[in-house]
């Protein structure tokens, strides 16, 4: 993680995801009860990835741009 972030850039990776991350983080702290440190890490990774393909394919549908955003801010 430290070197991809650090190679490429946080804009390039992380600020595009940052919406679906405040989202999946708000979900798990307000469903995900396992009381299990790593199930409840596993389902947020889950939900992350799932909310981030989500906004991917409404951003497809509503702009028809097949572009991914990292590119698009990074140049």
């Amino acid at each position: 993680m430290f070197n991809l972030i650090h190679k490429q850039g946080f804009r390039l990776h992380l600020l595009p995801e940052a919406g679906a991350m405040a989202t999946s983080i708000i979900v798990a702290e307000l469903f995900y009860k396992f009381h299990s440190f790593t199930l409840e890490c596993l389902a947020f990774l889950v939900t992350w990835y799932t909310v981030s393909g989500v906004v991917a394919w409404a951003r497809r549908v509503c702009f028809g741009s097949t572009a991914d955003m990292g590119q698009e801010l990074g140049g």
